[in-house]
């Protein structure tokens, strides 16, 4: 944007900004003059502020002055009644403010405008994200207002080492990002790459968090998350407290959190306000779920193609019964209904209301019941791929990783039996190994080196375990 320069006339700047704003019927000039003398114009935008502030601490004040002619500063110190105004030479930095919801006095005789804050658009209320709901725990949730966000971490990290830098990336958006992190815990190498990585960025526009998460995240093309994501303002400041950043985007509910671990995603927000031992054992059933979820239709494609003679007899024959009439080999037919499954799934979330929900369970059950009846598909297969798709939302953090792993290791199951699924498995493993977000290794505490360093790994230990000294505070530090 080319840098505007103002007059000291004031005519002069109304017209300017009329002209820079010209077709925008939402914009506001309100002229305030006092019997004394002094004239000034108010510009904002209708439905951006908050129209009593600018009445009561910007109109009043000006029109019952006692001054015929003031400067920019005694405008902003000793006649407006607000608790931010400042004097803005830059034009940039102006016009962010003003389209935010910021309003500007121009005053005859000076060049320099007062920039005033009186936001008040309609913000959502901090509810509880629908997405990461607890059953007990906090129950407040980020919305899409910028510092309200940012209160939101502070009120609960009440240490003054807790840092906010802020950036505006996207070349017509403008947006404000902000990144959070607690200095001394969190290491300088991870805060500086992380601010290399984001001022290097020059998208046109960013609308939401994901936005920037696909461009500075590692390993673009791989299914497994490296940027952590939340809408929880508890969950923010845990990850700051272990040494992480945050990165918070105006107008998106979602934080970005890094660096992020494999173990996350087998973490839930529930397991840090529950008991230990029940924290533990859905973590394990996560894990499992997660196994059953890519490992149950690919492992049992293999052994009714290649390994027949390691299922139980009883078992074998019950199965061979059910598959006889079927039209489709056992690879395909598991093929064709995760497909179905996916399907209905897309289905239920995106039709709203409760008739997302209706549709999907009674789409399952009568096309499942129906495809069984016709012989299109054996009821065994129906099973499986019912298993598959239960388990895989047990973990909704990997999700997009469950559904690739899903195919590719059914492939590789239908063309090469059990081995294939063998060799498919470490091949994910390697992958896994050679993967990191900022620079950490992603399978970090996968085997635990130094047992007391990984009491929140892949197993929670009770709170009096927790180590409270890793990063220990001086005395003069404290608050």
């Amino acid at each position: 944007m080319d840098k505007i320069t103002f007059s000291t006339d004031l005519e002069q700047n109304i017209r300017l900004m009329q002209d820079i704003f010209q077709g925008d019927n939402t914009l506001v000039t309100r002229r305030a003059q006092s019997p004394k003398g002094l004239s000034c114009a108010v510009f904002f935008f209708d439905g951006m502020v908050n129209a009593i502030a600018i009445n009561q601490s910007i109109i009043r004040p000006i029109v019952c002055s006692d001054r015929k002619r003031v400067s920019s500063e005694e405008l902003a110190q000793t006649i407006l009644q607000v608790n931010d105004s400042r004097v803005e030479i830059d034009s940039d930095k102006l016009f962010a403010s003003f389209l935010y919801g910021d309003t500007v006095v121009f005053t005859e005789g000076e060049s320099r405008p007062v920039v005033v804050n009186t936001k008040g658009f309609t913000m959502r209320s901090t509810q509880e994200p629908t997405n990461e709901r607890v059953l007990s725990g906090p129950r407040e949730g980020f919305t899409e207002c910028f510092m309200p966000n940012l209160s939101l971490i502070r009120r609960r990290l009440n240490d003054r080492r807790l840092k906010f830098t802020f950036l505006r990336i996207g070349t017509r958006t403008n947006t404000v990002v902000c990144l959070a992190y607690l200095a001394g815990v969190c290491e300088d190498k991870l805060v500086q790459n992380l601010k290399k990585r984001l001022e290097s960025l020059d998208p046109d526009s960013v609308l939401d968090s994901n936005y920037l998460a696909e461009r500075i995240r590692d390993h673009r093309w791989s299914p497994f998350p490296t940027l952590g994501t939340t809408e929880r303002p508890d969950v923010v400041a845990a990850r700051l407290v272990e040494g992480r950043c945050a990165i918070v985007v105006d107008g998106s509910p979602v934080v970005l959190t890094a660096p992020y671990l494999l173990q996350e995603c087998f973490q839930s927000n529930d397991d840090y306000y529950i008991s230990f031992l029940q924290a533990n054992l859905s973590r394990l059933l996560r894990l499992i779920g997660f196994l059953f979820s890519v490992c149950v239709p690919a492992i049992y494609t293999a052994l009714m193609l290649y390994h027949r003679e390691l299922i139980p007899a009883r078992l074998l024959f019950a199965v061979s019964a059910a598959q006889r009439g079927v039209p489709l080999p056992a690879g395909w037919e598991t093929f064709l209904l995760l497909l179905v499954l996916e399907a209905l799934k897309e289905a239920g979330a995106r039709t709203p209301g409760p008739m997302g929900q209706t549709m999907s369970i009674v789409g399952g059950l009568v096309l499942g019941q129906a495809a069984v009846s016709a012989r299109f598909a054996a009821a065994p297969t129906v099973i499986v791929v019912a298993i598959a798709g239960v388990t895989g939302l047990m973990v909704p953090k990997l999700q997009t990783a469950a559904l690739y792993l899903r195919f590719g290791l059914l492939a590789a199951g239908a063309a090469y039996g059990l081995y294939g699924v063998g060799i498919a498995l470490a091949i994910i493993l390697a992958m896994l190994c050679g993967m990191r977000s900022c620079s950490v290794p992603y399978l970090l505490n996968l085997v635990p080196r130094v047992s007391i360093e990984h009491e929140d790994a892949y197993v929670r230990a009770p709170w009096f375990f927790m180590r409270h000294d890793r990063f220990p505070v001086k005395k003069e530090d404290r608050h």
